[in-house]
């Protein structure tokens, strides 16, 4: 970071808009067919134009409902799973994080106006949005993974 510079100067973020689902609480598994819209503010209707020309959308969201106290420990079991080791809060999709942000990559269903029908986004009912961003797929996703994570 640049001398004097102050890490939380100008960091404000605004909701765009919020989910709308049947999903009121926490789950660990079953989102991929979890159906949601995105209903955004009226004002961000013509940002939309053109994004239902893309299979998959990133979301980004502000996870409202993760309680404040017991966020941000060092190191989790991934999932809960006291099968898995430990492993560093950054390693993982945790919900508890020093800020609760989600993003997740879905399929975009529709789009009628300023609502987004999307499958498999990870957010209950009520969720601010904080951004949305076509997916591009990278040519080259060569990626690795941790033995763990292939037992999710």
């Amino acid at each position: 970071m640049p001398e004097g510079a102050d890490s939380n100067s100008g960091m404000i973020l605004t909701a765009i808009g919020h989910v709308k689902n049947d999903i009121n609480g926490p789950m660990r598994e079953g989102w991929d067919e979890v159906v949601s819209e995105i209903v955004l503010r009226s004002d961000q209707e013509e940002a939309t134009e053109g994004l239902e020309q893309f299979s998959h959308i990133a979301v980004v969201f502000w996870m409202h409902r993760v309680p404040q106290e017991g966020r941000a420990p060092s190191k989790v079991h991934p999932r809960g799973r006291q099968d898995l080791p430990p492993v560093g809060l950054f390693a993982t999709r945790a919900p508890s994080r020093p800020n609760p942000i989600g993003i997740s990559v879905v399929a975009l269903m529709e789009r009628r106006q300023n609502v987004l029908k999307v499958k498999g986004l990870d957010a209950v009912n009520g969720t601010p949005i904080v951004d949305i961003k076509p997916y591009f797929p990278r040519k080259d996703d060569d990626v690795n993974l941790p033995q763990w994570a292939n037992k999710l």
